[in-house]
């Protein structure tokens, strides 16, 4: 019997040096986890390496470690371990999920597992937070620098009078420990204050409080009297009331839902600067700080208000060339320190009256917010157009009034309660009204003259509102609004987060930051709710002005800023191809700037049905005249695209006229995608007539243009009818090919039957050959076994036989002492010669009966061996 093969497993190489000889980390390349153990209990900050050979990110931060122990190496033990290796003791206790993992222990406190980036400085930064987990502030100057800070602080008060330490503060030690435990970017920071001046600036008074400082907030201090004064509720009371007025975000570079996270949470603007955390100055990190602590500084967001009242007697109001004007201001108005300002003439009271009330209307958002000056008008017209609406709605107030001074009247918005206006209004003579006209050709009465209200208004003297701030009021400059509390003055508080551009510049180029720029600086606004997001312009520098600019005009309710889409830079545009490959960047002038009817296919790389569509819009191109079509493709995953033409489908497809790009229409979802429908779509909605009545001109170009579609078509049906032409003789070719086919196969089933039915005769005779095999080799079985008895039987005759011949021989040897005692004996032989005879008799008589059966014997046995 054959016994089964064993699986053979090639052992596993014994491992290597993973570190230099030279490094000083101490390599424990074989696992020895009791080692390191042991190597822990002499040193007072220790810092484990676990890694695995074959991880790519252990190999890549092999060099950041080495390159942290050279500086550290003389306060901290560093240790690597090899937690891969099968026979190892770290592979049999640790069970890790991930490569490489850091943990550092400060003396018997540990581990503090080390989750930032693999970056040699923050490991470095992370390293000497726990070598040093407290800072000591002697001074005043210190505390005030220590509380200055963006991440939240945390003081103790301690007096070392005692010895060797004060109560409680090993505690508070160990509490700033478990911070740096639970959260790996160590946001707060922990100081120490031993001078009792000192702690009264902050009111501890008492040897042993604890303080929380916050910025937009009420500091707080540790309630000993409701929470036990442990490490853990120290810690845990850190951690649930600090500020996070701008928090650092660092992905790790895996799957992770952190920045999902932090987007959910609302509008988000993310700032992306260069940092290196072992640097003691960051002069943008302070700038940028600075513009969060005022962002969210609430409790002074209420700032005076100018006194409406108020006049400026150094601007004058009017302009030098209507110095000889009737009348003349002789104040300007008092709201010129508002930046969004338009004049209003409101039509004359009176038939007969000479005089208007002119009124200079300003948008004022004391309660709310005004937008700032960052590449957009000084007004948003929006907001401008909802401040005449509500004007308008109160314009009797301002109607039959006559004054020749300024005044000023205040009237809440309809549209929001945190706005109102501010209407400041004289009575002006008509005739000054004509040269000022005359000076600025501002007012020109229109064809048809329309009333307060917008409608169509024939009264022969009635003069329309006008609306432009430049009538009588210079340019305004405009001033820039303070910032501070403005997270409370509106609903649409961002979020502000940092993150290192020499780590995670990807997501800046994702966002739509320049990959050819030398300095990393960028800052865009995510709203994940409304699906959009703004990029800060990079031609701007990023400093805290810009950046109050950038967060001041998305708080505005119409925002002036401008939607950036996502382009896809792959794209290489080419004047030869069919179809025409639209960008972002080229929507706009491909789509709506063109004076062709466009064809759009909005396809993604993943859909398996639009690339299917790839050769009908090719032919479909070849067949439409490129002078007044344009067929295109845009790829909806790769670009963005506005709202109104944002689809949730594909494939779609839409159709621009060349007359009325604002109309597009959809193809049909019911019908099939096809050259012929596609065609009948395309001249159904490109042939509509136009709204407009067509002159002999236009009917002459429609019928040239007619006449060219119709010869461009004729040239397509005859090479439509040359294509079928060839295609028939294909068809006669492969028509033929296929009946030779048929017949081939028909030979080819014959001799499929013909093999058939010698396969079913082989199969007989071989089922017959085994028959006979079988009976042959059972006639085998039963000889053999007849042999078998033979052979035992040969076996027990050759022992008997070699018993008669011991027998034999024996009876020999007596029969011979008889003869020898009987010589001596002859008289007594002589007497008993008749019994000696009869003996000799049977004597022989049995000799011969043994050489009988051994002649017998060996003659079975030469039989028995022939046979075999």
């Amino acid at each position: 019997s054959c016994s089964r093969a064993k699986d053979v497993t090639m052992p596993a190489k014994l491992p290597v040096h993973f570190f230099p000889p030279r490094s000083p980390v101490v390599d424990l390349f074989r696992g020895q986890l009791d080692h390191a153990e042991q190597l822990r209990q002499d040193s007072e900050i220790a810092l484990f390496f676990f890694y695995a050979p074959w991880c790519g990110q252990s190999i890549a931060a092999r060099a950041e470690i080495e390159r942290v122990a050279s500086r550290l190496a003389d306060q901290v033990l560093f240790v690597a371990v090899n937690c891969w290796w099968n026979q190892g003791k770290c592979r049999k206790q640790k069970h890790f999920f991930y490569f490489p993992v850091i943990h550092l222990y400060h003396r018997s406190f540990g581990p503090i597992e080390y989750k930032g980036p693999m970056s040699a400085v923050y490991i470095e930064k992370f390293v000497r937070r726990v070598m040093t987990p407290l800072l000591y502030i002697s001074s005043r100057s210190k505390l005030l620098d220590f509380l200055s800070n963006y991440e939240p602080g945390v003081v103790g008060f301690f007096e070392f009078n005692a010895s060797p330490q004060p109560p409680g503060y090993l505690t508070f030690f160990t509490s700033a420990l478990h911070s740096l435990k639970k959260d790996y970017l160590g946001t707060i920071r922990f100081g120490v204050v031993t001078d009792k001046r000192v702690a009264e600036q902050i009111s501890l008074v008492h040897p042993g409080s604890v303080y929380l400082h916050r910025h937009a907030n009420t500091s707080l201090i540790y309630p000993k009297d409701i929470m036990n004064f442990t490490a853990e509720n120290i810690c845990k009371w850190a951690l649930e009331n600090r500020e996070m007025l701008i928090r650092w975000l660092r992905p790790h570079g895996g799957k992770s839902l952190l920045l999902n996270n932090e987007l959910k949470k609302g509008p988000a603007l993310l700032i992306f600067i260069p940092y290196n955390p072992l640097e003691e100055i960051h002069p943008l990190l302070d700038e940028l700080t600075k513009v969060a602590l005022e962002y969210h500084k609430c409790n002074k967001s209420q700032a005076a208000e100018p006194d409406l009242q108020h006049r400026d007697s150094d601007s004058p109001a009017f302009d030098a060339s209507v110095a000889d004007a009737h009348v003349k201001f002789s104040e300007t108005f008092p709201i010129a320190t508002y930046p969004c300002c338009n004049t209003v003439v409101l039509p004359q009271w009176h038939s007969i009256s000479r005089t208007h009330n002119v009124c200079e209307l300003c948008v004022n958002q004391t309660l709310g917010i005004k937008p700032n000056k960052v590449h957009v008008p000084h007004c948003n017209f929006l907001e401008i157009e909802a401040a005449l609406d509500s004007f308008y709605l109160q314009e009797h107030t301002f109607f039959q009034v006559i004054s020749n001074t300024i005044e000023c009247s205040n009237f809440l918005s309809f549209y929001s309660p945190f706005s109102y206006y501010t209407a400041c209004c004289r009575t002006v003579n008509r005739h000054f009204l004509s040269l000022i006209s005359s000076e600025k050709t501002i007012f020109q009465t229109p064809k048809v003259a329309f009333s307060s209200h917008g409608k169509k208004d024939n009264t022969q003297f009635s003069i329309p509102h006008i609306e432009d701030r430049n009538c009588f009021i210079p340019d305004l400059n405009i001033s820039s609004m303070n910032i501070t509390g403005l997270s409370c003055r509106t609903n649409k508080t961002l979020n502000l987060y940092l993150l290192d551009s020499n780590l995670f510049w990807i997501y800046a180029e994702r966002l739509g930051a320049s990959r050819s720029t030398h300095l990393k600086e960028f800052a865009a606004i995510v709203d994940l709710k409304e699906e959009v997001h703004y990029v800060l312009d990079q031609n701007q520098s990023l400093v805290g002005p810009t950046l109050e600019n950038f967060i001041k005009n998305f708080s505005v309710l119409y925002s002036p800023l401008k939607r950036h889409l996502v382009d896809d830079p792959s794209v290489h545009f080419h004047e030869e191809r069919v179809v025409t490959e639209v960008t972002t960047s080229t929507f706009h002038e491909t789509v709506f700037l063109s004076a062709k009817n466009v064809l759009l296919l909005y396809y993604a790389q993943w859909c398996g049905f639009c690339a299917s569509l790839n050769h009908i819009f090719i032919q479909l191109a070849r067949l439409l005249p490129p002078d007044s079509f344009t067929v295109a493709r845009i790829d909806v995953t790769r670009n963005d695209l506005p709202w109104e033409f944002m689809t949730d489908r594909l494939p779609t497809i839409l159709f621009f006229p060349h007359q009325r790009k604002e109309h597009s229409v959809k193809f049909p979802e019911d019908f099939s995608v096809n050259l012929p429908n596609l065609l009948k779509f395309i001249l159904h909605h490109s042939s509509l007539s136009s709204s407009e009545p067509c002159t002999k001109e236009c009917l002459h170009k429609e019928s040239v243009l007619q006449q060219g579609h119709i010869s461009h078509l004729e040239r397509e049906i005859q090479k439509l009818r040359s294509e079928i032409s060839a295609l028939h003789q294909a068809h006669d070719q492969l028509e033929a090919q296929l009946s030779e086919a048929r017949r081939e196969e028909q030979r080819l089933q014959q001799q499929k039957h013909t093999l058939e039915k010698q396969h079913k005769t082989l199969q007989l005779h071989s089922e017959q050959l085994q028959a006979t095999y079988d009976q042959k080799n059972q006639e085998l079985l039963e000889m053999a076994e007849k042999l078998q008895e033979l052979a035992d039987a040969s076996e027990n005759l050759l022992k008997e036989n070699a018993l008669l011949r011991i027998l034999v021989a024996s009876r020999g040897g007596k029969l011979q002492s008889q003869d020898e005692i009987k010589e001596p004996l002859q008289s007594e032989q002589m007497l008993s010669e008749d019994n000696d005879i009869s003996l000799s008799t049977a004597t022989a008589a049995l000799e011969e009966k043994m050489i009988d059966n051994i002649d017998t014997i060996e003659t079975e046995h030469s039989s028995g061996n022939r046979t075999e």
